[in-house]
């Protein structure tokens, strides 16, 4: 399962400044069960939009950390409050399977 949300990065806060952050919350909800890895993406043409992908083993397993979730996770994220705008753009199911071009062997986030 894959959750796909968009960072607005409000005036004054950076892209470093909230990749700092995230890399600090991803270690630890990496460390929950079902978690897959997580990536961040910055648009190209405006750095102050960011897309963040999280890979889950399954839907309940990640909405079971977001109903568990650590404190030190949300201090991280209420931290970030002031600085972005976050907009959920949805939950997708792994696909059936997959074709990738060959030379390629991207299975991180697998």
């Amino acid at each position: 399962m894959i959750f796909v949300f968009e960072i607005r990065l409000r005036p004054g806060c950076s892209a470093e400044q909230y990749a700092d952050a995230w890399v600090r919350a991803s270690r630890i909800i990496q460390q929950a069960p079902g978690a897959r890895g997580t990536r961040l993406h910055r648009m190209i043409g405006d750095p102050h939009v960011l897309l963040a992908i999280a890979y889950w083993e399954s839907k309940d397993k990640r909405d079971a950390m977001e109903a568990d979730q650590p404190e030190n996770v949300r201090r991280i994220i209420a931290e970030q409050a002031a600085c972005v705008d976050v907009r959920v753009i949805g939950e997708f199911a792994d696909p059936e399977w997959r074709v990738d071009p060959p030379g390629t062997d991207d299975t991180s986030h697998r």
